[in-house]
């Protein structure tokens, strides 16, 4: 009798992998560290688009204090407080300075950002404070109340990452292929948006727009994710949903901005947020929820060119599989023909 072992691995092998462990755990703990941990830790106003308001001899004290703090606002002229209003309501700038008779308005918009509209607060507030006059806050667009200081509607960020790399995920280790892996990606995502809706809007109370819209933008952005990692996954094979799910959560999440806003993070780092999922979804969902669809249109179209590729991807490499299987297929045999 003879008995059946497990052949013991070489111990070449036992070294690499002994070394590949020991070396890229620590490599991606301290990449993760540093995706998270440095733009909150650099977190400042870069050209961070202000209005200034006013009589043009009036408000140029105030331009001038506001460029003190060399590329921190980006300044907007408006000739009075109506028009800078506007600009608030249509995001065109976080807020603005109106110089009036009474003494300096501050316009700031919660719903943009919370982080934003209290350190605008602050730097009026101090700059005032030297001239010893008082400043008036008024909120335009303030958050919801249920949620002042947008926690819950940062923290939805996370969760719809999450449920796009699982549906992304689920489609390839399931072998869903072509019109049905596409199918499953738009239903999963459609359904996610409602839940999510349902949760936010419904019982939380945190989004105060269109229902439906917002439950769009919710799916939208999930289906940007769950058919980007799909569709590299159908390209590249299972790996892609490793590297897909890695941009999502170590750049897309934290280079999003979600927690105070694009311009308040180092550069180019805002900017590469907002080319990602994480991040256009979540403007798009301010925008959306709290600004009646302002400045939605470029988020909106990111977020189709992302599941748009996807979905296209996903396709392709299904119909290239098809290709190979029929390329690589053997020939069927011809039965010998006989004369009689």
């Amino acid at each position: 009798m003879s008995t059946l072992s497990a052949t013991p691995p070489r111990p070449a092998a036992s070294h690499r992998h002994l070394v590949a462990v020991v070396v890229l755990v620590p490599v991606l703990a301290a990449l993760a560290l540093w995706a998270f941990a440095w733009p909150a830790a650099r977190t400042a106003p870069r050209d961070l688009p202000l209005a200034v308001a006013g009589p043009t001899a009036a408000t140029a004290q105030v331009e001038r204090q506001l460029t003190r703090h060399e590329g921190a606002f980006e300044i907007h002229r408006y000739a009075d407080e109506a028009a800078a209003r506007e600009a608030v309501e249509d995001r065109t700038v976080y807020g603005a300075v109106v110089v009036t008779p009474q003494g300096p308005k501050l316009l700031t918009a919660s719903a943009a950002s919370p982080a934003v509209a209290q350190l605008l607060q602050q730097a009026v507030a101090q700059q005032a404070a030297t001239q010893g006059t008082e400043v008036r806050t008024v909120d335009v667009v303030p958050a919801a109340a249920s949620d002042p200081r947008g926690a819950a509607l940062t923290a939805s960020v996370l969760p719809l990452a999450l449920a796009g790399m699982a549906a992304g995920a689920a489609v390839t280790l399931l072998g869903l292929r072509g019109i049905r892996a596409a199918s499953a990606l738009v239903g999963a995502a459609a359904l996610i948006g409602v839940i999510a809706t349902a949760l936010a809007h419904s019982w939380l109370g945190v989004l105060a727009g269109d229902w439906w819209a917002e439950a769009g933008v919710f799916a939208l952005t999930t289906l940007a994710v769950s058919a980007a990692v799909a569709g590299l996954a159908a390209l590249v094979g299972p790996a892609g949903v490793g590297i897909m799910a890695a941009v999502v959560m170590l750049v897309g999440n934290p280079f999003s901005g979600a927690a105070s806003a694009p311009q308040m993070l180092p550069q180019p780092v805002g900017v590469v947020g907002q080319w990602l999922p994480p991040g256009v979804g979540t403007t798009l969902l301010r925008s959306v929820s709290f600004f009646d669809g302002a400045a939605a249109t470029g988020p909106a179209l990111t977020l189709l060119w992302w599941a748009a590729l996807g979905l296209g991807a996903v396709l392709l490499g299904s119909a290239l599989r098809k290709a190979h299987t029929t390329h690589t297929a053997p020939a069927p045999e011809r039965e010998p023909s006989t004369v009689g």
